[in-house]
């Protein structure tokens, strides 16, 4: 049995008493080894995402309307030197880590936490003067929280409703994270999820948004604000409801008309829910991602080539065939992204991200052959998120590629080298010398004195 259990009350069945326990004592636990290299990737991946991020259109309106806050010795932010409320700064870098589509998801929940969870969590322990080891337990921590919170709504109730997971799970998981590292207690612990109740929050108009903006506020910087507000209110001496869970107008079912909450302390302490996270092995939607491995393969292996495609039919599941299909987006536009992967024989951070690809007469010539179609029976298999991509050439042959498991999934995992090859291609050209001293430091989190260290790589 967990030890976190021993502490819960035992006049009261509610789930907010474990969940409360968990969280306050979470940096005093022993994480298993496999969970530490894990968390180590995800923070690694996110911290990337940052770095990037910071230089795309999105990520410099973010560092813009950083200039109109407030400042305090509080939290960094990247690509400033500028110090903010962690709250703000937490929303910075939530914003900045979604800014493009590198950072991590997790298929069961239907979210990105890595964009929430490690924003609110730097921030909350670079204001406290936390360890790399506390930072690191309190990432893992909030992946927990997201994830179990939107499994326990249910994602298909949240979506009914007009809300988005993302933002909800977000906002739990960043809660839970900062609450951690701003060192509140069991008892108060619950007040930080009343409060975050209260602000939990996004609809899903994201999915009308054709610059990113909105988009990346919604997954990342809204809910990683919501989490670490609410925790430092409650440090500040604000207090809330102790049970948000159940009683009259509580947060379970006003989000959800089926809430199934004993799934939010199902597996708490035992089961991780970064393990059950995927990596990005393309900076693209996460409903691309087996798509552009499909072909991939059929150009690595069936010599198919922008100059003998004729025709060209990729299969996505049902449900997120619209997500993907004509985006004004060119990293989320999955047709784009086949044509331009055929246009320039391969597929690159920088070409993903170029607007002005959109209307490159080449790609655009490239994309009119190919068609985008839905399969019910691609959403119904498992592993999730699976494509097929066929093609007809001008030798008459027809070739077909079905991706099960991108290389980065659960089923199929990154290991420490693939992380390394991959931060190396989004941050080396930024941080150039500086690249190896960022992976030694986030490899060694447990020897970090002070997390305030990681500003060397990100002011």
């Amino acid at each position: 049995m967990p030890p976190w259990t021993e502490m819960a009350s035992p006049d009261t069945a509610s789930e907010i008493v474990p969940m409360a326990d968990y969280a306050a004592g979470a940096l005093a636990l022993t994480l298993p080894d496999a969970v530490v290299e894990k968390a180590k990737h995800h923070i690694l991946d996110t911290l990337c995402a940052m770095i990037t991020g910071v230089h795309l259109d999105v990520g410099k309106m973010a560092l813009s309307y950083s200039t109109t806050l407030g400042t305090v010795d509080g939290a960094s932010v990247v690509g400033s030197p500028r110090l903010l409320h962690p709250a703000d700064a937490a929303m910075i870098n939530g914003i900045i880590a979604h800014a493009d589509e590198t950072d991590d998801s997790h298929p069961a929940a239907i979210g990105h936490p890595g964009c929430a969870i490690v924003p609110a969590a730097l921030a909350a322990a670079e204001h406290n003067g936390r360890s790399g080891a506390d930072f690191l337990k309190a990432v893992a921590l909030g992946y927990d929280y997201y994830a179990r919170m939107n499994l326990a709504l249910g994602p298909n109730h949240i979506y009914a409703r007009g809300h988005g997971p993302y933002s909800i799970g977000g906002s739990w998981g960043a809660a839970a994270a900062a609450g951690a590292l701003y060192g509140i207690d069991r008892e108060r612990m619950r007040y930080v999820f009343s409060n975050v109740a209260q602000q939990t929050s996004g609809i899903a108009t994201w999915m009308r948004d054709v610059d990113h903006m909105e988009k990346a506020f919604h997954f990342g910087g809204l809910p990683a604000r919501n989490g670490v507000a609410a925790a430092s209110m409650i440090a500040h001496g604000f207090n809330g409801t102790d049970d948000v869970m159940h009683g009259r107008g509580n947060f379970m079912d006003a989000f959800s008309d089926a809430p199934r909450r004993a799934l939010l302390t199902d597996g708490l302490g035992s089961r991780f829910e970064i393990m059950l996270t995927n990596i990005k092995k393309w900076c693209v939607g996460s409903p691309i991602q087996a798509a552009l491995d499909s072909l991939e393969y059929l150009m690595e292996h069936e010599d198919v080539s922008r100059d003998n495609v004729i025709s060209m039919e990729a299969f996505l599941p049902s449900h997120v065939v619209d997500v993907v299909e004509d985006r004004g987006v060119p990293d989320i536009n999955c047709r784009h992204c086949l044509a331009l992967m055929l246009v320039d024989d391969g597929f690159g951070f920088h070409a993903s991200h170029d607007y002005s690809r959109l209307t490159d007469p080449a790609v655009v010539a490239m994309k009119a052959k190919i068609a985008l179609l839905p399969s019910d029976e691609l959403a119904e298999a498992r592993p999730i998120r699976q494509a097929i991509v066929r093609a007809r050439l001008a030798d008459g042959r027809q070739v077909e590629r079905r991706t099960y498991a991108v290389r980065g999934v659960v089923e199929h995992p990154m290991e420490r080298p693939d992380i390394i090859l991959k931060a190396r291609d989004l941050v080396g050209p930024i941080l150039g010398e500086r690249t190896d001293a960022l992976l030694e430091t986030i490899f060694g989190l447990e020897d970090i004195p002070d997390i305030r260290a990681l500003r060397l790589f990100l002011q």
